[in-house]
């Protein structure tokens, strides 16, 4: 938002100040100053004395100006809008005109053979505004000669929050100036009072159909005679980038950037019977004053007479119903939209308007009527006519925000600054509020202050945060489950780390076509979320897992010659219920690609990456009793459910495999693609909260080893769940060391294997001896016969 220096001027002084001062003043306030934008120097007020015809160029006129030097000046020009005594912005030579590498400086040359001793210009090639069709022409007031920088001063570009939608104005900004410097305004803190007779509208002259528009007035002026708008309008529209057009719309727009109340004018003549404010119907469009017709949808509100719609509600007026050199008599328009519709409207259609910005942000419903009031008053002053008596109304602005309590002690506490009740009550009266009892009545302009928190913050940025003292305190606060997540999250990261992970962050949302790259599974009878407005066909919808941003990351990775990948990230994930609720889970998710070990010149063959390098990884970060359950899965090649714990109590947290070689070929990549799901909540709820530590063995074990032939589709896992679960005080661990199949049947029946165990026994409190471990293994021996049914080598 542009904001005039000069503009403002006309609620509080602020000619002691300096640029800097009040570019630090708007800082502290809360509102980013993003640049501040001078005239250049040697650009001055010129008054055209003489305009002769070019002797060798159509359209070239040789022009004699005052400068305020004395002597005139002969100039050159292009433009054909001036008259002779009218005055122009006139650069001298010297002058830098335009920006960064786009900008030039004025000479003394020649033009087709005649001199030329500076440029008179046009707004925008003063940067003014963008229109650069003609000189600019300045007020006859002016004396030639005057500096131009005086009579447009500087103009300050805010980035204003989303919740100060009060500060969308000149008379806002003020406010908050004025509050923070201690100063009174020039005039009313707002617009907003009315003293124009109200009356509810009949339904044949306005009517609203949908509770997209709670509130709507209209008011008919007659007898209007449309033409250029005065100068003192036109540079104060113009110092703020805005193109004036005739007296009429530069007034709304004047009225709009003056105290942030969107207004419209239509032609009356253009419209047929009365006004009804409603949702647009389905396939109608609409002609709007950009010249573009736009699709509209239900949901849209749109305004519109019999024959259809003639406005975009709090967006943009129709072309057809706009107002013209011809307009005599025109319907003024001053309503509050709801800002949700607004926004969900104009970024669907993509049209960002003044309008639309701020009724996106909440604008002031109750200022509606005044707003109205002063459209008028200059409407009758600059345009003529004559005003209906009565201001038009239907519907009711919403409720006035409640009043907040706040008293001196809580706001000291808060502060903690020594602040007298006699401060905190004259900064809440500067910023708008009334003191009633014990609590505060909220203006209308100020939806954001809600809590008595808010009123403080108020205080302490009118006091001062400098003014408040520096402090160091502490205190104890428990432990919570934010503090143990935390924590369970950190420790997740340190140990991949650790492993030679590399961390990622992704964005949520993901595109439609990505969708086929989520392998969570986690979601049975589950949708993914996609936006109702998404910014881009890149980014439609809420991502349903991890692994689909894992795989563009690898993508990238690969393509910049970077093969080898251990790649994780924690984050959110969501997903829709079959019922439409909208449900959220963290996540962590691993990929890995590649070679098994760094490129060294002491390496044999390296080896690639296989399933059981996942395994690896899932092992150390779940612990004890993690098991890979073989799933079907056309999306996964060797899908694994990925379980924690056995039997029923065993806690299912995701999903583990290889992407499909396919897929993998379309991302450019060569090695296998290991990737792995879980949900955290549940890995957190299932792993064991404290580690469990165990001293060293002090006395000896005596290891047996066990060649068992199984079928081959027995995995080995079934015989790993039988040891683990078999009551043997002496084993102290298993491992499996060998496998050995035979495909052609010579030493092996092809659907046999033969698998390898190594059985550790040992006693903690003594040294066993070979009787006491014969018996163990024998016995072990037979209820592996006997269970499980297998043979031995």
């Amino acid at each position: 938002m542009n904001v005039s220096l000069q503009w403002l001027g006309d609620h509080v002084d602020f000619a002691d100040y300096s640029m800097e001062q009040l570019d630090d003043l708007l800082t502290f306030a809360g509102i980013e100053v993003e640049g501040v934008r001078r005239l250049p120097e040697n650009l001055v007020v010129a008054q055209v004395l003489s305009s002769e015809k070019h002797p060798d160029a159509d359209r070239l006129s040789v022009c004699r100006v005052d400068d305020g030097t004395g002597s005139p000046r002969q100039i050159v020009c292009g433009a054909k809008n001036y008259e002779v005594g009218d005055k122009v912005p006139l650069a001298l030579p010297g002058c830098v005109l335009g920006e960064g590498s786009e900008s030039f400086t004025i000479k003394e040359g020649k033009l087709r053979g005649v001199e030329s001793h500076g440029m008179m210009c046009a707004a925008g090639e003063i940067g003014l505004t963008d229109d650069a069709d003609g000189l600019m022409i300045l007020d006859l007031d002016l004396d030639p000669g005057t500096p131009l920088a005086k009579v447009f001063p500087a103009v300050f570009e805010l980035e204003i929050t989303p919740n100060r939608p009060d500060c969308l104005s000149h008379l806002g900004v003020a406010r908050e100036l004025a509050a923070l410097v201690g100063r009174d305004l020039k005039g009313a803190l707002h617009h907003g009072v009315s003293t124009t007779p109200l009356r509810k509208a009949r339904k044949a002259e306005i009517r609203i159909e949908t509770e997209q528009c709670g509130y709507y007035t209209g008011r008919w002026i007659r007898g209007v005679t449309v033409q250029d708008s005065p100068p003192w309008l036109k540079e104060k529209l113009e110092s703020i980038g805005l193109r004036p057009i005739n007296n009429v719309v530069d007034i709304t727009n004047y009225v709009l950037m003056e105290m942030g109340q969107p207004l419209h004018a239509f032609d009356l003549a253009k419209l047929e019977g009365g006004i009804c404010v409603r949702e647009a119907g389905e396939g109608e469009t609409f002609l709007a004053l950009d010249g573009v017709e736009y699709a509209l949808e239900p949901g849209d509100t749109v305004i519109s007479d019999k024959k259809g719609a003639v406005a975009l509600g709090g967006v943009m007026g129709g072309e057809d119903s706009g107002v013209t050199g011809s307009t005599t008599d025109i319907l003024l328009e001053s309503a509050w939209f709801d800002p949700r519709a607004i926004r969900r409207t104009a970024r669907r259609l993509g049209i960002h308007s003044d309008s639309s910005y701020r009724f996106e942000r909440g604008v002031d419903a109750h200022q509606a009527a005044g707003a109205s009031d002063l459209a008028t008053r200059l409407i009758l002053e600059l345009a003529g006519g004559e005003a209906d008596e009565e201001l038009i109304v239907c519907g009711r602005p919403p409720k006035p925000p409640k009043p907040v309590k706040l008293g001196g002690k809580f706001c000291r506490a808060v502060m903690g600054a020594d602040i007298s009740d006699e401060r905190i009550g004259e900064i809440l009266g500067a910023l708008g509020l009334e003191k009633k009892g014990s609590s505060w009545a909220i203006p209308t302009y100020r939806l954001d202050l809600e809590r008595p928190i808010d009123l403080v913050e108020e205080v302490a940025r009118v006091h001062g945060l400098e003014a408040v003292p520096s402090r160091t305190t502490t205190r104890f606060v428990p432990a919570s489950k934010a503090d143990a997540s935390y924590d369970f999250q950190m420790e997740l990261r340190r140990n991949l780390a650790s492993a030679g992970f590399c961390e990622t962050k992704n964005l949520k949302l993901i595109s439609g076509e990505q969708l086929a790259d989520d392998r969570a599974m986690m979601h049975r009878g589950m949708s993914p979320v996609r936006l109702k407005n998404p910014l881009n066909d890149e980014q439609d919808h809420l991502r349903p897992g991890l692994v689909p941003g894992l795989l563009a990351c690898a993508e990238r990775n690969v393509r910049f010659g970077n093969p080898d990948l251990r790649l994780f990230e924690i984050g959110r994930v969501f997903v829709a219920t079959p019922k439409g609720e909208e449900i959220e889970h963290e996540h962590i998710a691993l990929l890995m690609t590649g070679d098994r070990f760094p490129r060294s010149w002491a390496d044999g063959d390296r080896g690639g990456l296989d399933i059981h390098d996942l395994r690896a990884v899932l092992d150390r970060l779940c612990g004890d009793g993690i098991r890979l359950v073989p799933v079907d899965d056309d999306r996964l090649t060797l899908a694994c459910r990925i379980e924690l714990g056995s039997g029923k109590k065993a806690a299912r947290l995701g999903i583990a495999g290889i992407v499909p070689p396919a897929r993998a070929r379309e991302l450019d990549i060569v090695t296998p693609v290991l990737v792995a799901e879980m949900n955290l909540t549940k890995l957190a709820a299932a792993r064991e909260s404290d580690p469990r530590y165990r001293e060293l063995p002090r006395y000896p074990g005596s290891a047996r080893d066990i060649a068992m032939v199984v079928p081959s589709g027995m995995a080995a896992g079934e015989i790993s769940d039988f040891l683990s679960a078999y009551e043997e005080p002496l084993m102290a661990d298993f491992a499996l060391f060998d496998l050995f199949q035979d495909p052609s049947g010579e030493k092996l029946d092809a659907d046999r294997k033969s698998l390898a165990w190594s059985i550790t026994y040992r006693s903690p409190d003594r040294t066993l001896e070979a009787a006491e471990v014969e018996a163990a293994h024998a016995k072990l021996l037979d209820s592996l016969r006997r269970v499980l049914h297998v043979d031995f080598r």
